[in-house]
């Protein structure tokens, strides 16, 4: 190899390309510093500089943009070429290294130090190192069709490592930093082990890339024989005088398309869609799925409405025959058609109807859409678990639907009705999602014009939808989706009004649904209050519908054997029909007794009456609960007995009796968990009347909390609690002072026969509860 005489040579720093000793490549110049570098180094001995840029970007560069080890190389030819750029033919011949830039200006020259290729010792891993590399450079050049096979002829007659090397790198297509570092490999078996890596690298990428090239071809090769087989097809079928095929379909669809009115978006995706189906042509296992979207598509009312009944009087005169009481809803029902009427643009309001089972939450949103003449749709959400329910599948899944939202209202067939969602406390969740979380959009007026379902992908306006969602209670809502909705409560009915709505509705509807016919039996309203009294203790109407329809089932025996015969039910021959009565009045109702107060409760079934036993024994103070009590209702019981220690003198109670007396207090039903702080003055009444021996008055209910410097405190649940203390028979009922506004919610007619005893501290509640003299 030719030997240089100078270390001082002319710069040409190179864009993208790397030369290595042994190596002739051809390359243009272009940069007015790399010409004047060409013109000095073909003055004087043809040796030129060669290195890298590290940045190919950088159109000035300096010493810091370049790489320190690059090619002293010779040059073979220079060619003018149009536009000032020079074509130059070069020879790599020795490595070197940058040791300083001696000049910058107008061209670059360096200080090199060259490193010269020893002859190395042909060891036999030396000899075996270069059977590895030439057998995978074969390898490589059998996967790679870009390099001739006379190459290898060539690179097998080379016996020295590191020329070895540095030619089968010329050949390599590899990345640039790849390329540096193996001419940066100033050792030769250094420089063979780091060409070995590479090449096997380079090998599997190349086995890859042939791998998914056959696999496109044959996919390709599949598809251009389907399009032949449908060409084909297509001649046959025009042959035969079908000449529309899949076109009628088409047509089918783009009429349904303009028929359905559809917005903007919608419209473009349904287009788009049937551009699909059409291109894709009736045999794609994908046309079948596009059938299904565009189905569901056409079939949506995006622009279909019924027209509101505006008569405000037919609406009442509609809710009132199907429904007795329930004067909040229907009053909001027709606040609603009020205002529609005067904003045709109001969006439709969000209820939530809160109450105990049986008191008609379903049925009166049925009820509501008879009386505005809107389509009625209702879905359950008890036990709905996955966010997909609501918001529908994607449409990458196999199978995918819409959600239940999209498909009420395809069923409804019209973009206002009156939409239910029933048992929305009743909601669950689990990995899937919550969903809760999809319904805060559908419920929520200022959201739910645009409502996206996961299987259409298109905005659909709920805004006109009255929705109306039941619950038994609120507690169980998350408390977001709770503050998008209108809660109305819909407390228990009073036994008045269950009389009327048993002769106005259940009777008429068991007497034709069990084939009756009004003249065979005869059920007096007196009658009517004794099965609610003595077989039906409920807030609502469910179980008293269950037992005139068991009346009617076995008064329809005797019509069968006697198709004349008329029965009257009677207050003494219930017992025939009934069997024997579920409830009769308690006993001790109607005494006075020592140690037991009774208390009022809220259920989510409505209200009810909860007795507190007391009884003192010998012991050391300590207070014995049972009766399923939760902590709350624990921590009331503590607090009241803490309060009558520190103030027994005052209610008549020896201060020392903790040394000598245990309690144990008892809340009957033991298997029913019970829990709140309402109760807490209830049982420190009971402890009181215990420990003082004087009795409680059985004409007396009691509900409310109590601290422990003896405040009563509010609590919630007063119509239901009250109208528990009247279906028991107990007429007077002692609530906390800052509840005197809630009983403005009882009936009227309920108030006048009861006696509201408002109280701010224990010390009235004794004094209202507590009986003179000893117990009967």
């Amino acid at each position: 190899m030719e030997e240089i005489k100078d270390n001082i040579l002319p710069l040409i720093a190179l864009r993208g390309v790397t030369i290595f000793p042994h190596m002739v490549l051809h390359f243009d110049v272009g940069r007015q510093k790399s010409i004047l570098a060409l013109e000095e180094a073909m003055v004087k001995d043809q040796i030129i500089f060669l290195v890298t840029q590290k940045d190919p970007k950088v159109e000035d560069p300096d010493i810091d943009d370049m790489y320190k080890i690059g090619t002293v190389s010779k040059i073979k030819q220079i060619l003018k070429l149009p536009g000032d750029n020079i074509r130059v033919l070069v020879e790599g011949l020795h490595r070197a290294e940058i040791e300083e830039l001696v000049q910058k200006e107008p061209l670059f020259k360096a200080k090199i130090n060259i490193f010269k290729e020893e002859v190395i010792e042909k060891t036999v891993e030396v000899e075996a190192l270069m059977r590895q590399v030439i057998k995978n450079f074969e390898e490589y050049v059998e996967q790679n069709n870009a390099i001739p096979d006379e190459i290898l002829s060539s690179v097998e007659d080379i016996d020295e490592p590191g020329k070895l090397a540095d030619i089968i790198t010329s050949y390599l297509a590899i990345k640039q930093d790849k390329r540096q570092e193996l001419l940066e490999a100033v050792d030769q078996i250094e420089r063979l082990k780091k060409l070995l890596e590479i090449l096997a690298r380079e090998i599997d990428i190349l086995k890859i890339e042939k791998r998914i090239g056959m696999k496109v071809k044959r996919k390709i090769d599949k598809m251009q024989k389907e399009y032949y087989l449908r060409e084909q097809l297509k001649v046959i079928q025009e042959e035969l005088g079908d000449k529309d095929g899949i076109q009628e379909e088409i047509e089918e669809y783009r009429k349904k398309i303009e028929k359905a009115k559809l917005p903007k978006e919608a419209k473009e995706k349904a287009n788009y869609e049937l551009k699909r189906l059409e291109r894709i042509g009736p045999h794609s296992p994908e046309s079948g799925v596009i059938r299904t979207y565009l189905d569901w598509i056409v079939d949506l009312p995006w622009s279909k409405e019924t027209e509101d009944t505006e008569d405000l009087d037919k609406v009442r005169e509609v809710l009132e025959s199907e429904h007795y009481g329930l004067e909040e809803v229907k009053e909001r029902i027709l606040e609603f058609l009020a205002v529609r009427k005067l904003n045709k643009s109001m969006k439709g309001p969000i209820l939530c109807l809160v109450g105990p089972p049986g008191v008609g939450k379903t049925s009166i949103a049925r009820s509501i859409a008879n009386a505005l003449n809107r389509k009625f749709v209702r879905i359950s959400l008890g036990g709905v678990r996955d966010e997909a329910e609501i918001r529908g599948h994607r449409r990458t899944y196999i199978g995918a639907i819409p959600g239940r939202i999209i498909y009420g209202m395809k069923q409804a067939g019209s973009k206002n009705p009156v939409f239910l969602l029933d048992e929305i406390d009743k909601l669950s969740s689990d990995f899937r999602g919550d969903p809760a979380d999809a319904l805060l959009e559908v419920l929520d007026a200022e959201q739910n014009h645009s409502f996206r379902d996961h299987y259409l992908e298109l905005p659909f306006d709920l805004s006109k939808v009255l929705f109306i969602t039941t619950a038994n209670t609120i507690d169980t809502i998350p408390r977001p989706l709770l503050d998008r909705m209108e809660v109305i409560e819909i407390s228990g009915y009073t036994d008045e009004e269950k009389v009327k709505i048993c002769s106005r509705y259940l009777l008429p509807r068991q007497i034709k649904e069990n084939g009756l016919k009004e003249e065979n039996i005869l059920i007096s309203e007196s009658v009517i209050k004794d099965i609610i009294n003595l077989y039906t203790r409920e807030s609502g109407v469910r179980n008293l519908e269950r037992k005139i329809a068991s009346i009617c089932r076995k008064v329809a025996i005797e019509v069968v054997k006697n198709p004349d015969k008329k029965v009257k039910i009677t207050s003494q021959n219930l017992k025939k029909y009934l069997g024997i009565p579920k409830f009769k009045q308690d006993e001790r109702i109607n005494k006075n007794q020592v140690g037991v107060a009774m208390g009022l409760a809220w259920t989510a079934y409505g209200g009810d009456t909860l007795p507190v036993e007391v009884m003192p024994m010998p012991g050391k103070g300590n207070l014995e609960l049972t009766g399923q009590l939760g902590d709350v209702m624990k921590e009331s019981a503590r607090a009241g007995f803490s309060f009558i220690r520190g103030n027994a003198e005052k209610f008549g109670i020896d201060p020392k009796f903790y040394e000598n007396t245990d309690l144990h207090i008892h809340v009957p039903e033991g298997a029913v968990p019970k829990d709140g702080p309402s109760a807490g003055i209830t049982m420190v009444t009971a402890m009181v009347s215990a420990l003082s021996k004087r009795p409680v008055r059985s004409d007396v209910a009691m509900t409310g909390e109590i601290t422990l410097t003896g405040r009563v405190l509010a609590i919630g649940g007063v119509k239901e609690k009250c109208l528990a203390a009247y279906r028991a028979g107990i007429k007077n009922v002692i609530l906390p002072m800052e509840n005197k506004s809630d009983v403005e919610k009882v009936p009227e007619n309920i108030r006048k026969k009861m006696k509201f005893i408002f109280v701010e501290r224990i010390e009235e509640v004794l004094e209202n509860a507590l009986a003179e003299g000893d117990a009967v």
